[in-house]
């Protein structure tokens, strides 16, 4: 029989707190104090620069005729002047020198050897004072958020903003990463009933996969060590935050959803809303509209009822979605398919899924630990303490995309965050990876609800930094590979995904879009559709960002058009940064192989400062 369990509505506060609810809970304080209201500054977006018109030996992206006429903004990402003009020419050498050394495989390969040889030759102190000069100078801001301020104002000056990003890792063997994976991600139930429960392969703790740092082109990892270092983290990313708003005016902070908590909850979590969304589309084939994209599948409730009811199932299918069936429409979409998870009152009675076999509801796992639903509780309510310091702060938080294994309930969590925090303002900004089959779903459908609930769409869009360990990982376990075949229908859907977000943005006027992204073509892709659109810089509803230290060429001419465009920051001391330092040459040693664009504007400005008599430039700002 397929059972409906109804929940009756909340009527007090007490240890079973409702899903939306627990976003709104203050029992976890935060020790740093926030600033008062009185000695916060009113910022606004809408300070920023004024846009500029840029057409001196530029090429518009628009189409001839298309956009706006005068309004169009044009970018010329070939002026090598305009591009490095916040940079002295030793910073120039330093990035050629750098880029070089980054495109040899064995200096690569051998990174770790070569700097722990360099420790012992330089010593500990002229090693970092080497790093802060050489690869630490270019990628990393600063050791702390004092250090930091100096890189965020001067770029500010020449119209690149900032997102903050605390960058230290821990510097651990695979085999403890593997092992505090594994413990992390196991319940004490799902270790005591071991084949009683209806776990699938991809969200359960795989220990080859264990190291989460292995084939990442992104950020820092965390492993969960326990609860107490969960709020170390939580109070570093509020140090973040209120750096980010001292330091400018409109800036971004970044967070990880696995810094906060154990990484359980978000595995099970995001199985749970597999599991429904796939029963969701296994209904809409009953009823011959597979095939068709994920908004467009409407059930009929009353086929629905019919179907379920042949199934053994009982319960009034108009009242489990509606409340009243006199205003009921008749049809569902997958809006309101998911709309059912958010009344469960216990955090583990969101850990239920329909099972088609059995024809029931079934619990993921027998049971949980009181601690285990303390956990859960905790990783919410640490959400909400970063959301408010957000606000309070006047700066936007940008919730990282991780595995796929983790993103649905990532995902689904910072929605919640959104439905609350970006009702008057975007707040909150989701990251939506395109490399992944199924991203122009999980865009339109966060759009349409937005428009459902009035609250501000905020996105990051990405291509994905978990290419080779998510493939690698489907394939050792068994399940499809969730990344698109090539590059080049990754490219297609990035695109996809943005112009419907872009297409939003023109319609209504209330969805805002990162466009986080080093390629070129896109970027003028994006310019070339804003124009169409009469989408103008100073509306801040479309930003672009870049990394620290990379694509230059990119940032400082759209910053000097007056397009929103922001750093991504990285800092941290030098000894606890170089674990991501060192991955990520590893990682991106393709893309700076191919960055040959970047390499000859450096010369081409180094040496037309050598001809011109500048080569003692000095940003003035």
């Amino acid at each position: 029989m397929f059972y409906v369990k109804t929940v009756p509505t909340l009527t007090r506060a007490g240890p079973d707190i409702s899903f939306k609810r627990l976003f709104c809970s203050r029992r976890l304080q935060s020790s740093v104090t926030s600033t008062p209201e009185s000695q916060r500054e009113q910022r606004d977006d809408s300070s920023r620069r004024p846009a500029k018109h840029v057409s001196a030996g530029s090429e518009c992206p628009g189409h001839p005729g298309a956009g706006r006429g005068s309004n169009e903004i044009c970018v010329d990402f070939d002026q090598s002047q305009e591009a490095y003009k916040s940079k002295d020419s030793l910073e120039l050498l330093r990035s050629l020198v750098v880029f070089k050394l980054c495109s040899y495989d064995f200096l690569v390969d051998k990174n770790k050897e070569i700097m722990d040889l360099g420790k012992k030759i330089l010593g500990q102190r002229g090693f970092n004072q080497f790093m802060k000069m050489t690869f630490y100078g270019q990628f990393v801001a600063g050791e702390n958020y004092q250090a930091i301020k100096p890189l965020i104002r001067k770029n500010q000056a020449f119209g690149v903003g900032s997102v903050l990003d605390y960058s230290v890792e821990e510097d651990i063997t695979e085999e403890e990463a593997e092992r505090k994976e594994i413990h992390s991600c196991v319940s004490a139930a799902e270790t005591e009933s071991i084949g009683e429960d209806h776990r699938e392969k991809k969200h359960k703790a795989h220990k080859p996969s264990g190291d989460r740092r292995g084939g990442v082109t992104g950020g820092r990892t965390y492993f969960y060590a326990d609860e107490a270092k969960c709020d170390q983290h939580m109070e570093i990313f509020i140090k973040c935050i209120k750096a980010s708003g001292g330091s400018s005016m409109d800036g971004f902070s970044a967070i990880k959803m696995t810094a906060l908590g154990r990484p359980q909850f978000l595995l099970q979590f995001s199985e749970v809303l597999m599991k429904w969304r796939r029963f969701f589309s296994f209904l809409a084939s009953q009823q011959g509209k597979d095939g068709m994209e994920a908004l467009e599948q409407r059930l009929e409730l009353k086929q629905l009822q019919e179907f379920l009811t042949k199934l053994g199932a009982k319960g009034d299918f108009y009242g489990w979605f509606t409340g009243r069936e006199e205003k009921s429409s008749g049809t569902i979409d997958m809006l309101d398919w998911n709309s059912l998870i958010d009344d469960r009152t216990k955090i583990s009675d969101l850990l239920v899924a329909p099972n088609i076999e059995l024809g029931e509801l079934e619990p993921l796992l027998k049971e949980f630990t009181i601690e285990e639903e303390r956990q859960m509780k905790r990783i919410l309510q640490r959400m909400d303490v970063l959301a408010k310091h957000a606000v309070e702060n006047g700066v936007r938080l940008m919730v990282d995309a991780e595995q796929t294994y983790f993103q649905p309930a990532i995902n689904r969590l910072t929605l919640e965050m959104q439905r609350i925090y970006n009702r008057d303002k975007p707040v909150i900004f989701n990251t939506y990876q395109c490399y992944l089959k199924e991203a122009y779903d999980n865009v339109t459908m966060d759009v349409e609800l937005s428009r459902r609930e009035g609250w501000h769409f905020a996105a990051k869009l990405v291509r994905g930094a978990y290419m080779y360990q998510e493939r690698e990982r489907a394939e050792e376990i068994g399940y499809e590979d969730p990344i698109n075949p090539d590059y080049e229908s990754t490219n297609r859907m990035y695109h996809r995904c943005l112009d419907y977000v872009l297409d939003e943005i023109a319609l209504k006027r209330n969805a805002n879009v990162m466009v986080a992204s080093h390629n070129e073509d896109t970027v003028k892709h994006t310019l070339r559709r804003m124009n169409e659109l009469g989408l103008l810089p100073t509306e801040n509803k479309v930003y672009f960002g870049q990394l620290l230290g990379m694509c230059d060429q990119i940032s400082f001419p759209l910053g000097q058009a007056g397009f929103p465009v922001y750093k991504y920051v990285p800092y941290g001391p030098v000894d606890e940064v170089m674990p991501y330092l060192s991955r990520r040459a590893q990682e991106n040693r393709g893309f700076m192989k191919g960055a040959q664009k970047e390499r000859e504007l450096l010369w081409k400005e180094l040496k037309r400062r050598l001809t011109s008599g500048e080569l003692l430039y000095r940003p003035m700002y």
